[in-house]
């Protein structure tokens, strides 16, 4: 086990990584102010993974509320059941939530960690790749709308994140490629030499190799919890960390939540920012097509799909959290390596790109 701490001050938390973590109680009770434990997890992770967490907190007052699978899930109507099951249990403001499962129980568990009587804490157990690296470090919860993804949430950081690098095992492989998006995205925008090492091992990393997955989510969240140490409120450099989620939020709001991974209009995403960035001259179609290459190689799509119109396209993305004063904001690549947010481009040049 590796363990790296996220640094903000009275709310720093530890992020565990390693294998076999699941069932270790040590990791969890140290964040514990009283019995009463609500895991909150989806179906198709509860049959794999409950129980090792349950027996980790024998001798607790532990419950559990087991959601439906997937994006189209992160509604007001589903997360409103975490509050039932808590009331339900007569649970009280010192309880702990676990969130265990991916990016979408994550979400919401934190987010309904962040209201239930005006905040209690909440543990962070992610079982996929993209969650391990980025959706559970950081505080980040949230609900989608129909209009927009990630609309409804509040910051709300966990006490403790406990990444077993075992249930990876039993990932999917288009989820493994959903999760390298956000992996490759670290090397995208401010870390040169590990893109170098990406592209150099990404073989290992899509065979599962567990020392080559290992040293991938621990730099990804050593990146991370350094950006959200400097700017945990996202009023600056924490916007990086949206390299190619303004152009995949407009995806996965536009086909429909689920029909497209997180990571996959990601990796669609980070590719139409290197193509506007090539345009505006930051980028050589060298560097482009290297960008591309990438993508590709960790099994993600390249392009926006096809049955989406740029017309939506453009109407989604005005719904963003990074426009500000009725201006869209970017985030583009000045190099690899090197990302900046930006609002100055062309609109033209936007249309192009997304024609």
């Amino acid at each position: 086990m590796r363990t790296l701490n996220v640094d903000l001050g009275a709310r720093s938390y530890p992020i565990h990584i390693g294998s076999g973590l699941l069932a270790d109680g040590d990791l969890y009770r140290p964040h514990l102010r009283s019995l009463q434990v609500m895991i909150v997890t989806n179906e198709t992770v509860a049959p794999l993974y409950l129980e090792p967490v349950r027996q980790a907190l024998d001798g607790l007052q532990v419950r559990e509320v087991i959601l439906p699978d997937g994006e189209v899930y992160k509604t007001l109507e589903v997360w409103n059941r975490i509050f039932d099951a808590l009331l339900a249990e007569r649970f009280a403001r010192d309880c702990t939530l676990i969130a265990l499962g991916g990016g979408v129980i994550g979400d919401m568990t934190g987010f309904a960690a962040a209201c239930y009587q005006r905040g209690v804490d909440f543990i962070q157990v992610p079982t996929t790749l993209l969650a391990q690296v980025d959706s559970s470090v950081g505080g980040k919860t949230g609900l989608n709308h129909p209009a927009g993804k990630n609309m409804i949430g509040a910051f709300h950081q966990p006490r403790a994140v406990i990444a077993d690098t075992d249930t990876l095992v039993t990932l999917p492989q288009r989820e493994l490629s959903a999760g390298m998006a956000e992996v490759l995205k670290y090397g995208f925008i401010r870390d040169a030499a590990f893109l170098d090492w990406l592209e150099c091992h990404m073989t290992e990393l899509m065979s599962r190799d567990p020392e080559a997955l290992a040293h991938a989510i621990w730099r990804s969240c050593e990146v991370k919890a350094q950006i959200v140490a400097e700017d945990e409120f996202e009023s600056g450099s924490r916007a990086l960390l949206n390299l190619g989620h303004t152009f995949g939020h407009a995806i996965e709001a536009g086909v429909g939540y689920g029909e497209w991974l997180h990571g996959e209009a990601v990796g669609a995403g980070i590719c139409l920012a290197a193509v506007l960035s090539a345009r505006l001259g930051w980028l050589t179609e060298a560097e482009l097509e290297r960008t591309r290459r990438l993508i590709a190689g960790a099994g993600l799509p390249t392009g926006r799909p096809a049955a989406l119109s740029p017309e939506r396209m453009l109407e989604l993305m005005a719904v963003d959290k990074k426009v500000l004063a009725g201006q869209l904001r970017l985030v583009l690549l000045r190099q690899l390596g090197e990302a900046v947010v930006t609002s100055e481009f062309d609109r033209d040049e936007l249309n192009h790109i997304l024609a």
